[in-house]
């Protein structure tokens, strides 16, 4: 399947450095739907008649977004690569990821959007595992 994020990995003009196109796309792709996901679920969740209860469901959703976007972006970006910046925004994302889908994990038996969430949050953690392990 051809994705816009492929397209423009396939259009850049230089060498990505041996970074694995197919885990890169994958990776920006999974960021992009994580943040979507933990942006609606925090959304969601302060329509719930109790939201009280879900103040750290919200804030971590908040920063899970945030910190996918933020990848997303530097991703995107390969004009001056450095191996280490990717390294650290790779581990930070997949430590927020990980934080926010247990997060949501324990309210998905009473929220369906907390568990469409986790499993969002779930993949793009493992994107970013994946990403880190092939840049050796």
């Amino acid at each position: 399947m051809t994705t816009a994020v492929k397209d423009m990995l396939d259009t850049y003009p230089a060498d990505l450095g041996g970074v694995d196109r197919d885990k890169l796309a994958r990776c920006i792709e999974e960021c992009i739907a994580c943040a979507q996901a933990c942006t609606a679920c925090a959304d969601a969740c302060l329509s719930e008649d109790m939201v009280s209860e879900l103040t750290k469901c919200i804030r971590t959703n908040a920063d899970c977004a945030d910190i996918c976007n933020a990848t997303a972006a530097v991703l995107s970006r390969h004009t001056g690569y450095d191996a280490n910046i990717t390294r650290a925004i790779l581990q930070a994302c997949a430590t927020v990821c990980k934080a926010c889908g247990d997060e949501c994990a324990s309210h998905a038996g009473r929220h369906d959007h907390c568990r469409v969430c986790a499993e969002a949050c779930r993949r793009c953690e493992q994107a970013c595992n994946e990403l880190i392990a092939s840049l050796g």
